[in-house]
């Protein structure tokens, strides 16, 4: 079996890079056409993609996932239609690609200019969230580059049928086929395969799901790699803070949607504001159903919270629950979010201006946000249409992971018979 399926990919590899080739050509109307095309077929095929969705989630019930696993993984009516309005909004969106980023003249004459050029190949490794499928096929396109899709085992049939609408889209614009391709398996050892970059055929991979999944991508894949382990994100509400914006930011950040990066992990208060702001904002927590940890000084302001251990600042819970802890003013929320920080996102709360600055600075995370819910950890609320990740290394992506993070660059370099001495 395991040699079948490499025969598989490896095809699916050849066929990849030759389709790379004639997107890198493809013009802008062409691949607009196409992403409006896709997503007039997810519109078309939505009771499809629901009946597909069911049966994942009727095996996930069966073997008891978990409510935040379960979320990522329902899809309904208002979730596809979010899904081809997505996909419209990449539409949309400037071609990155021949784009010039800069030009400039040598003193013999040389004119050289840097444009964005597509990686090529993007392989894309993702668990429970379906929509991945379409977002990372349609960002893919339209930096002209072809994309290897491998879905997570629960939910094979959801993707495999957005992929179906997606291939259906790309044949009624002529773009190759094989641009868009997903592996027709759940085997586990495909992923062992696409890791060692299919005979060179694969340019960058792009994991998106949990702890494991990263972490097994990053120590094992021959290619470059785009991603982040976890996502404990923090809010820092400040003696400055207002707090009734505070109260209304933190249940947003945790609560909104608890099972996703961009979820608030951790709050950090001064200790100036804690006295003040901890009771209401403890209660508005528990009413939202969100289970409370807290350090010793908050354990001491309230008796119904539960005593933090200190994994709990290491922890990513993707569920109701969040950790607090009383920080001695803006250099200790720094330390401590320097000290546990997964350089994802982390927010401050305050109406200081000059504080928000010294927080912006201090904190080197791939999204700092001041006054806002770090759900805003989104590419398509960053106005990238969609994204395929975050990213939280530092080299070329860093962020959402646009159409233009989906692009290198090329120098071009124009004479009139220079020769060098």
């Amino acid at each position: 079996m395991s040699k079948e399926i490499e025969k598989i990919l490896l095809e699916m590899g050849l066929n990849a890079r030759k389709s790379s080739q004639s997107l890198a050509l493809a013009s802008t109307q062409q691949k607009n056409e196409s992403l409006t095309n896709m997503a007039n077929s997810i519109d078309r095929g939505t009771k499809k993609i629901l009946e597909a969705n069911n049966l994942d989630i009727k095996k996930a019930k069966e073997n008891n996932i978990s409510k935040s696993f379960l979320d990522r993984l329902i899809l309904n009516d208002e979730r596809i239609k979010s899904m081809s309005d997505g996909l419209r909004a990449i539409e949309k969106l400037k071609d990155p690609v021949g784009q010039q980023i800069a030009r400039w003249k040598r003193p013999n004459g040389l004119d050289i200019e840097r444009i964005r050029t597509p990686l090529g190949v993007i392989a894309v490794i993702y668990e429970s969230r379906p929509n991945v499928t379409a977002d990372a096929g349609a960002l893919c396109i339209k930096a002209g580059n072809a994309v290897i899709l491998r879905g997570g085992s629960e939910s094979y049939h959801s993707s495999s049928a957005i992929y179906n609408f997606l291939k259906e889209g790309l044949i009624q614009s002529n773009l190759p086929e094989h641009s868009i391709q997903i592996i027709p398996t759940t085997d586990r050892s495909a992923v062992g395969y696409l890791l060692s970059g299919l005979d060179n055929s694969i340019d960058v991979v792009v994991p998106r799901g949990g702890k494991s999944l990263v972490e097994r991508v990053q120590n094992e894949a021959k290619i470059p790699v785009f991603g982040h382990l976890e996502g404990i994100c923090h809010l820092y509400v400040d003696k400055d803070a207002d707090i009734e914006k505070a109260i209304n930011i933190t249940i947003n950040a945790k609560m909104r949607r608890t099972g996703i990066c961009g979820a608030a992990e951790t709050l950090l208060i001064d200790e100036d504001k804690a006295s003040d702001f901890l009771p209401k904002l403890n209660k508005a927590l528990k009413e939202s159903g969100c289970e409370v940890r807290g350090c010793e000084r908050s354990t001491e302001l309230l008796n119904n919270i539960i005593l933090a251990k200190p994994s709990d600042w290491d922890t990513e819970y993707l569920d109701s629950i969040i950790s607090i802890k009383i920080v001695k003013g803006i250099s200790g929320a720094i330390d401590h979010i320097n000290k546990h920080s997964t350089n994802h996102t982390d927010s401050i709360i305050t109406e200081n201006n000059n504080t928000a600055e010294i927080f912006l600075k201090g904190i080197d995370s791939a999204i700092v946000m001041h006054n806002t819910s770090t759900q805003f950890a989104d590419g398509g609320e960053f106005g990238m249409g969609a994204e395929i990740g975050i990213a939280t290394g530092k080299f070329h992506a860093r962020g959402p992971v646009g159409v233009e993070q989906l692009t290198t660059f090329k120098y071009i370099v124009r004479g009139s018979g220079q020769v060098r001495s």
